[in-house]
């Protein structure tokens, strides 16, 4: 049995290549699996570890002093497998893209953080604006209610969009939420430095929330899933499912697949009907071009994604679609 976790903490690394190695000889030891980024600036990490292990990974864990306050978000649905089928370490410039200059600006202005239950009075105030900081395809099939949900792919777009969305409403109250709260941390500092003077956000995430909501009894505000970037692709926050197939665009759905073809793999949402119809592939082109001879599909491939990115136009054609 395994335990899926994720936790992130933004504290100065000396030397990120040589935490990389020591935790890859750590936790490979302990059956460790998943994906971990390090920078100079912290560490942003998904988890699974072993239950039986799981004792001498969090000692691990608080032997080292930069590490040894850190929270743990567990995950929202129990289960016996792994969410992961490897273990991933990779040094990054930053663990979390942005594409921001973190020099101009002070970054350690983040917003105060907010309760389940102080989030849910915002939900409630007309003179609040809650903001999803998660992309689109995240938000499509879970948010909150009343959530403002900006149409972007990557967190790096969002943090251009987001403080022209919301330019004539710096006067207001303004909550942020997003998965387990590392996004929020950078995003709530960006927003005070672009002149919005109350920005706070959830603390922990969605993740937290529910487990808070179960805790406390309080209500569920959240809709739909939770997307989390693991095997399982989502876990279940609220009952309700807000989002339709996009092959059909009929039925509901909030599952999402990986397109079988290896050139497109595009994320897609499909109904059990759809996608045993189309095979697992997310259109009867991508279906067709796998049964290509394996010579001509990889120099089709080349071009393809060369001069048309057809992920991107796939991902387009399939968003517009469900609209």
């Amino acid at each position: 049995m395994y335990r899926t976790l994720s936790f992130y903490k933004y504290v100065r690394i000396e030397d990120p290549d040589a935490l990389r190695d020591e935790l890859y000889s750590t936790w490979s030891d302990l059956g460790v699996l998943g994906r971990i980024y390090v920078a100079s600036e912290g560490i942003n990490a998904q988890l699974s570890v072993p239950q039986a292990n799981f004792d001498r990974f969090d000692a691990s864990m608080k032997a080292r002093p930069e590490f040894s306050d850190v929270p743990y978000k567990f995950a929202v649905e129990k289960g016996e497998d792994a969410s992961f089928k490897k273990l991933i370490i990779k040094v990054k410039q930053k663990i979390v893209a942005d594409g921001l200059d973190d020099d101009s600006f002070d970054v350690t202005k983040t917003g105060e953080y907010l309760t389940a239950e102080e989030f849910n009075q915002y939900i409630e105030d007309p003179d609040a604006v809650v903001v999803d900081m998660r992309n689109a395809y995240e938000s499509e099939i879970g948010r909150f209610e009343t959530a403002v949900t900006p149409d972007v792919d990557t967190f790096r777009e969002e943090l251009k969009v987001v403080p022209n969305l919301l330019a004539d409403k710096k006067d207001k109250k303004i909550a942020l939420y997003c998965t387990g709260g590392i996004r929020c941390e950078k995003a709530s500092a960006w927003l005070r430095h672009n002149g919005f003077e109350d920005v706070k956000h959830l603390k922990g995430g969605i993740i937290d929330y529910k487990h808070q909501v179960e805790r406390e009894g309080l209500t569920n505000r959240f809709q739909g899933k939770n997307f989390v970037f693991d095997e399982r692709l989502g876990e279940r926050i609220g009952h309700d499912i807000i989002s339709h197939c996009h092959l059909c665009n009929n039925t509901k759905s909030d599952t999402h697949y990986h397109c079988k073809s290896e050139v497109c793999h595009i994320l897609f949402i499909g109904c059990d009907e759809c996608v045993q119809k189309m095979e697992g592939y997310c259109s009867l082109w991508c279906n067709l071009f796998d049964q290509l001879p394996q010579g001509i599909k990889k120099y089709y491939a080349r071009i393809l994604n060369r001069y048309f990115r057809p992920a991107q136009f796939k991902k387009n054609r399939l968003r517009s679609r469900n609209a």
